[in-house]
C-alpha cells in the first residue's frame, strides 16, 4: 500500500507522505465515519489536504497544516449520543 502511495505522489509532482501524515489522514477519516457521516471521510480527507498545500504554499510547513486540520476536524465532530452503543458493549444502550 505505501509503496502504491508513494507512486501517485510521485506521479503528481508531490513529496511522498509521512507515516505521520498517513496515519493522521487515515485517522481523521475513521473518526469523521464514524462520528459524522461515511460518505464525507474523503471529502474531509480531501479539504485537510487542501487546507495543508495552500499552507505550505504560503510558507508553511505541510505536517504542521496538516496537524492543524485534523484537529479543527475533532473539535467539529459530536461526541457521542449517551446511550448510543458506543461503549461497546453491543447493547445499543438498552440494560
Amino acid at each position: 500500500m505505501d509503496d502504491w502511495i508513494d507512486r501517485l505522489a510521485g506521479s503528481l509532482g508531490e513529496e511522498p507522505i509521512s507515516p505521520e501524515e498517513l496515519g493522521a489522514v487515515l485517522r481523521l477519516a475513521r473518526d469523521v465515519a464514524h462520528g459524522v457521516e461515511r460518505k464525507l471521510a474523503p471529502v474531509s480527507t480531501y479539504l485537510a489536504g487542501v487546507h495543508a498545500g495552500r499552507t505550505a504554499a504560503a510558507g508553511g510547513t505541510r505536517a504542521h497544516a496538516l496537524r492543524r486540520a485534523v484537529e479543527e476536524a475533532g473539535r467539529l465532530i459530536p461526541e457521542p449520543a449517551e446511550g448510543s452503543g458506543a461503549d461497546g458493549d453491543g447493547s445499543g444502550g438498552h440494560h
